[in-house]
């Protein structure tokens, strides 16, 4: 007899970034971070997991149509064997439970939007990795603790286990016990914040987030400074969440993003994540504030050239108007949540952006979308998987 699950999860926007480990193979932070989780009607990882006695040989696993190896000792590898680990446990206090542990694992899973362009594809599929083999194991571990595994798997995916706003905790303990994620605010504490998300480019990065944030602790002078300042900003975060300050939610979250990238500039040699298109991004949204004399947008880049832009509901509609007045995009935009356009704010200086505009395609597409909940488990008819135990083919 076999056994399967299928999840759900979530992408999820830093505001207060992640960026160095104070220890690499356990994936424990040097400092806390907080982030919003976007909608998964929009953007996220689903993943099917199967056990079955009659499959031969190790455990396999298939990304987007095609298999990656689980290799001893890496991040998959670490989540299986743990989650395995808990579901082994209670195997052998009620002997009635089938033993899924002992069965060879088939996975599937699928992204709906770019793998490793700087939108936290391997956050929502370490989550979703993570929940439907929870779900397969009947695991009775709770969100948090589930965190820590995800955490294993990659760091910033112990966040992708939870809706609305979450912090990372950075916890103290050399073990990692004390380092999981917990949420701040549900998806329905401030149901009008929503995001923009600007694709610059789809294509892999040039230096990957693991690699980049180790050649910063080794060598930027400035990550100390950044990581001195973090619990302060951490808990006015938290403040302005909690309380629905937009614009301090804004000055804070575009405020670490510059910061973030200061430090990877500061890193010898340094790494460039943004790009002239991100950097007009930059300035289109501070010149909107200015002239609204009150910020209604927040920019934040995590590491790559794509840009989110967070607004709430009422004032997104000026934010999609000038960005496809000087981004037009490659794909036509369809938004999915309809809130229209709107002037730009009077005694708005269209002289910051490049006279003119850009041309088109140096944004290829724009994704609208809102803050949204966590994981969520299907049904069977929603399996990636087939009778054969291999991958469906997806359209």
């Amino acid at each position: 007899m076999a056994y399967q699950a299928t999840a759900t999860a979530p992408v999820n926007i830093a505001v207060i970034k992640y960026w160095g480990k104070r220890d690499t193979a356990l994936i424990l932070p040097t400092n806390s971070s907080l982030s919003v989780t976007l909608d998964q009607d929009h953007l996220r990882s689903t993943t099917t997991s199967r056990a079955d006695a009659a499959f031969q040989g190790p455990d396999r696993l298939w990304l987007n149509g095609k298999e990656e190896e689980i290799k001893d000792g890496g991040r998959l590898w670490v989540c299986i064997k743990e989650l395995r680990a808990w579901r082994r446990e209670m195997e052998e206090s009620d002997s009635a439970l089938p033993k899924l542990s002992e069965w060879p694992l088939r996975i599937a899973s699928y992204n709906n939007f770019p793998t490793a362009a700087g939108l936290a594809s391997s956050a929502s599929g370490l989550a979703a990795l993570v929940s439907s083999l929870s779900t397969l194991y009947a695991l009775p571990q709770s969100a948090s603790e589930l965190s820590r595994i995800a955490r294993q798997g990659s760091g910033s995916a112990c966040r992708s286990l939870f809706g609305g706003f979450v912090a990372w905790r950075e916890g103290t303990s050399p073990d990692g016990s004390d380092s999981l994620a917990e949420q701040v605010e549900p998806a329905s504490h401030w149901p009008e914040m929503q995001a923009l998300i600007c694709v610059v480019s789809d294509a892999k990065k040039g230096t990957s987030s693991t690699s980049g944030m180790q050649r910063t602790v080794a060598t930027s002078p400035l990550l100390s400074a950044r990581l001195a300042g973090v619990p302060a900003r951490m808990k006015a975060m938290e403040s302005a969440i909690t309380s629905r300050d937009f614009p301090a939610f804004a000055e804070l979250t575009m405020a670490d993003s510059n910061q973030f990238h200061a430090v990877c500039l500061d890193t010898s040699p340094p790494i460039f994540y943004l790009n002239d298109v991100s950097r007009a991004i930059i300035a289109l949204v501070e010149e909107i504030n200015r002239a609204n004399t009150t910020p209604i947008a927040a920019y934040t880049f995590d590491a790559g050239p794509n840009a989110v832009i967070y607004a709430q509901a009422k004032d997104m509609p000026v934010i999609i108007t000038a960005v496809k007045k000087f981004f037009p995009t490659e794909q036509e935009f369809t938004d999915p949540l309809k809130v229209g356009e709107a002037p730009l704010p009077q005694g708005f200086n269209d002289t910051v952006v490049r006279h003119g505009g850009w041309e088109k395609g140096a944004v290829k597409a724009l994704i609208h979308t809102r803050v949204g909940d966590g994981p969520r488990v299907l049904g069977e008819s929603d399996s990636l998987l087939g009778e054969n135990g291999l991958p469906k083919v997806l359209a």
